[in-house]
């Protein structure tokens, strides 16, 4: 299952109310915002064996303080641009998304492959309930005993059932006449024919095999591939989140990522704005955050809402069946949304203004974003698994299923969001 992502969570700065702004410059609004992000930006970092801003390589919440701090302080500048001097603002906003997309690709790897894991897992038991449920089904629909069993004594049979058998019937071939006729039989033929059918058929209820049964997990087609899946799966991305943690320690062990550090610490103490900034909050920052909501409602006005709110439409599913990259374009638009969407998100936190219930909206809004961009990668480094060499049939079936599964994850994060945005 898809987990709650730490942006989701709606704050309002210190200073301000939902009510309005105090009769404040919009420069000082501005910069107490930038002022409390630049201090939990940080308050993430440690010194560790003499070596002065480098971030604790053993605490994950500290990553994600500075990540978070770092792409709040990237959207501010993005949406309030206009107040600070652009000179200084555009390289800090590209330098602030390098770092916190190179601390954060560590985690994006660990929590796919835990996701994808665990999908398999899903499907794997899924697919191994059903087939225990059709079995039982079946047996309940046409249960016959076993030879000798339940026989009626010789001298107790009725006389129907003691007549020759004829020689298509004693080979096989006349059950199905039999059976058709066997509405019109008495009680004693109908035993007579169960006999006949139980002989031709020979059906015995499947009994799992003891080392199954021991080990507790499926037959299945999928069952069996499952577990070549997960470890071809793991090594893949394993490997790439190895990759990624070497990169992280690289990067915060640079000259570029002290550059960072010390443009955000004058975020504490002095912001370069513009003579714009010298005006009323009041009448500058509602301006700026109603540009920020227009260009949310352009990019999602080119999204296919309409198709996407229809339950099971599995346009997500075939785009990704096709032979060109179709999926990859088709998730470009949803992940503009969901990016222009956070930073409305962020404008709201400088600016909170309005009832509470758009930015519970929002913040609805942008967790499903959330779950349709983790379904979307997931999806894409099952197919990038899936052109492995030499693969085996049953481990390529069952990256196929999981494949889908993540695909249908996607349109089902379409259809919630489709919903949420009609409202």
């Amino acid at each position: 299952m898809a987990q709650r992502h730490p942006d989701t969570a709606a704050e309002t700065p210190a200073g301000l109310t939902a009510d309005g702004l105090p009769g404040r410059d919009a420069g000082a609004v501005l910069e107490q915002y930038l002022r409390d992000q630049a201090t939990g930006f940080l308050r993430a970092l440690a010194p560790r064996e003499g070596e002065p801003g480098r971030p604790q390589d053993e605490s994950a919440e500290a990553g994600r303080l500075m990540r978070r701090s770092a792409r709040r302080i990237a959207g501010a500048l993005h949406t309030f641009g206009s107040l600070t001097d652009p000179a200084w603002a555009e390289p800090l906003r590209a330098e602030l998304g390098w770092l916190s997309g190179t601390l954060g690709r560590e985690h994006q790897y660990a929590a796919r492959l835990t996701r994808l894991i665990t999908a398999l897992q899903r499907l794997a038991s899924a697919e191994e309930a059903a087939g225990t449920a059709a079995v039982s089904q079946a047996d309940d629909e046409l249960w016959l005993p076993a030879p000798g069993e339940g026989e009626v004594p010789a001298a107790d049979r009725p006389a129907a059932a003691a007549e020759p058998v004829p020689a298509e019937r004693r080979n096989g071939t006349g059950t199905a006449e039999a059976l058709r006729e066997s509405p019109a039989r008495t009680a004693e033929g109908t035993e007579a024919l169960i006999g006949a059918a139980r002989t031709a058929t020979g059906r015995r209820t499947p009994a799992p095999s003891p080392a199954a049964a021991e080990r507790g997990t499926g037959t299945g087609p999928l069952a069996v591939g499952a577990a070549r899946a997960g470890a071809l799966l793991e090594r893949q991305l394993t490997l790439a989140r190895t990759r990624a943690h070497s990169a992280a320690l690289q990067a915060v062990g640079s000259s570029r990522f002290h550059a960072v550090v010390d443009a955000v610490a004058l975020l504490a103490s002095e912001v370069p704005l513009t003579p714009a900034a010298h005006e009323p909050a009041e009448a500058v920052l509602p301006l700026l955050a109603e540009k920020a909501q227009a260009r949310l409602n352009e990019a999602a006005g080119h999204l296919a809402l309409a198709r996407a709110r229809h339950p099971y439409n599995a346009d997500a599913l075939y785009a990704a069946l096709a032979t060109e990259l179709v999926a990859e374009r088709q998730d470009v638009p949803w992940n503009r949304v969901r990016v222009l969407l956070r930073l409305r998100r962020y404008a709201q936190e400088v600016f909170p203004y309005g009832d509470a219930d758009p930015t519970t909206r929002l913040a609805a809004a942008a967790r499903v974003l959330e779950q349709h961009r983790e379904a979307a990668e997931a999806a894409a480094a099952v197919t990038a698994a899936a052109r492995t060499p030499r693969i085996a049939p049953a481990t390529a079936y069952a990256l196929g299923v999981l494949h889908a599964d993540q695909r249908l994850e996607v349109e089902a994060a379409r259809y919630a969001f489709a919903h949420l945005w009609s409202r």
